[in-house]
């Protein structure tokens, strides 16, 4: 199994890839949808991402919500990240209680989360200095389920701010978040990593890196 590890999640695939050049121009939006969720989950969502520094020619990753399905037993939401080689679908649930991430899985590999880590609290408790931790156990299987590693995952989140940024795909009022992660797997996540979320847009960076260079669909004033 150790010889899976370096390979296994989007951070490490993105690592080396990253030019200097400044982007400059977006993906076009080609799906209308609309009523989108402060946390976006609504089946056919889009949004198309560069790493920090790629040109805008660069072909983008694009993520996917896929709607609903059963992981582990459970209903979940799934969303598919693809391009350039990537293929990872993390599998959610999304309640009052914020978001939460039961597995993911990439082909011949799936990660498995007890309890589901805890990736974003209820959406009336962001503010500056909010603080969230947890552990889950780790287990990692092939496509014929039987169990190749275990381990666990400590996470801790702190809402630095909230703040104004701009990305190729637009200005975004987001919410700055320093996530620490250790597990005991083989370092399956980067340790360290700034997200900056966006109430009913989603991701506008990625802890990966990744910003946000278009969706297909449009935050009404107000937030719908």
């Amino acid at each position: 199994m150790p010889a899976l590890l370096p390979g296994l999640l989007l951070p490490v695939m993105l690592g080396a890839c990253a030019p200097a050049a400044t982007q400059a121009g977006t993906v076009q939006a080609s799906t209308p949808v609309t009523g989108v969720s402060f946390y976006p989950l609504e089946s056919g969502l889009a949004w198309s991402y560069l790493l920090e520094g790629e040109a805008a020619g660069t072909a983008p990753y694009v993520l996917r919500s896929l709607g609903p399905t059963v992981f582990a037993g459970q209903k979940v939401l799934s969303f598919q990240l693809t391009g350039r080689g990537a293929d990872q679908t993390w599998f959610r649930t999304v309640s009052a209680g914020g978001v939460q991430l039961l597995g993911l899985r990439k082909p011949g590999v799936n990660i498995r989360l007890d309890p589901p880590w805890q990736e974003s609290p209820a959406e009336g408790a962001w503010r500056p200095g909010l603080t969230w931790q947890g552990q889950s156990e780790i287990t990692i299987s092939g496509d014929d389920s039987a169990v190749q590693k275990k381990g666990v995952l400590t996470y801790s989140y702190v809402v630095q701010e909230r703040r104004a940024v701009q990305t190729p795909g637009g200005k975004f009022d987001v919410w700055v978040v320093t996530r620490q992660i250790s597990d005991t797997v083989g370092g399956l996540f980067p340790a360290t990593q700034q997200l900056w979320f966006a109430p009913f847009v989603g991701e506008v960076r990625t802890p990966e890196g990744l910003l946000l260079t278009a969706r297909n669909f449009a935050t009404r004033p107000g937030g719908q």
